[in-house]
């Protein structure tokens, strides 16, 4: 698939019409950030581990507007506490 330069509403439109029924995962926060604000993505999920490395992009950090989450579900485990988070419309 060649490379999607118009824009994150292009790219998230472009990958469900390729995924069919299936789902579209985006990976890391840039991404994320530009998706949540153009209102494309649809749920959220975090994965927090016991470590802080002190650097990095903040996930949420950039947002321009507020998002409310609802939270569908939390695993904990010693390793990771995974959570999913529904984005509120």
């Amino acid at each position: 698939m060649p490379y999607v330069t118009d824009g994150i509403e292009s790219a998230m439109a472009r990958a469900k019409a390729a995924a069919g029924d299936l789902d579209v995962l985006v990976h890391g926060a840039y991404t994320a950030q530009r998706a949540l604000e153009a209102h494309v993505l649809d749920e959220v999920q975090i994965h927090q581990i016991p470590v802080l490395f002190g650097g990095g992009r903040r996930l949420f950090d950039a947002l321009g507007t507020r998002t409310e989450l609802e939270i569908v579900r939390v695993i904990d485990t010693p390793e990771a506490t995974h959570i999913r988070y529904r984005v509120r419309r």
